[in-house]
């Protein structure tokens, strides 16, 4: 009955991650209340298990439909790797209780900004070509990466708001390229917990195919209906992120 649930908990998060990122804020909590007496190291080891599949899943899918930037993507993809291998070093030595507090002012901020400047990520009109979109590709892998080793809540709507922000794409090629480094962070992390034994590879094989399936019917909604869907869905995602980080970092 667990395994049950966790993999109905992993589905919705496939489904909400594909479309705009966010899926840990369903299934990371989803799993810490399913199993009170894990450790949460293993709880963050076999979301990343699950979550990899999906993320993977989504960005194969929105290749086939999107025209992605590759030229600027794939040093992006090995930068974010690196900053999230870095993070995740990093936070063995340092607390990341200051950034825990401030999380839900910097995604308040993000929202507000992008309510309010309504015509945001409606058209796609990338503003930089060649080595400069390179460039500013690869400092937001880097940046979100070691964001996305350290700490992690919201690491995909940040990736989208900056290729909306910094590049001039529109929310659903920016949500396709998210998908891309997220699945480089994941993968680093989830090499990370695996060496380390922190993974119930058991309960990977059936949450990542629930994942998957999420995943599908995701990117299927946000191919269909397009950027302002993406945007919809982006908007509502930061806003439960900003109540959940705030809660955490600011309540508890």
């Amino acid at each position: 009955m667990d395994l049950l649930l966790a993999a109905m908990a992993s589905a919705l998060a496939g489904f909400i991650d594909a479309i705009v990122g966010g899926g840990g804020l369903v299934l990371l909590p989803a799993m810490f209340a399913i199993f009170p007496s894990a450790p949460p190291s293993t709880l963050l080891g076999t979301n990343k298990g699950a979550a990899i599949w999906g993320t993977a899943w989504a960005s194969a899918q929105f290749a086939r439909r999107v025209s992605l930037r590759w030229g600027a993507l794939a040093p992006a993809m090995a930068a974010a790797l690196a900053g999230s291998f870095a993070g995740a070093w990093a936070v063995t030595l340092v607390s990341a209780d200051g950034l825990k507090r401030a999380l839900p002012f910097v995604l308040a901020a993000v929202l507000a900004y992008t309510v309010v400047r309504k015509d945001l990520g409606r058209t796609h009109e990338p503003r930089w070509q060649g080595s400069a979109e390179r460039l500013v590709t690869s400092a937001i892998g880097l940046v979100i990466g070691f964001y996305d080793g350290f700490f992690g809540p919201g690491t995909g709507s940040f990736f989208v708001f900056l290729f909306v922000r910094l590049l001039g794409y529109d929310f659903l090629h920016a949500s396709a390229s998210a998908k891309l480094l997220n699945t480089a962070t994941n993968g680093a992390a989830l090499a990370l917990f695996a060496w380390k034994g922190h993974v119930w590879w058991h309960a990977v094989a059936v949450m990542a195919t629930a994942n998957v399936l999420g995943s599908l019917l995701g990117t299927r909604l946000a191919l269909k209906h397009g950027a302002g869907f993406v945007r919809g869905v982006f908007i509502a995602v930061v806003s439960l992120l900003i109540l959940k980080t705030g809660y955490d970092g600011l309540v508890r």
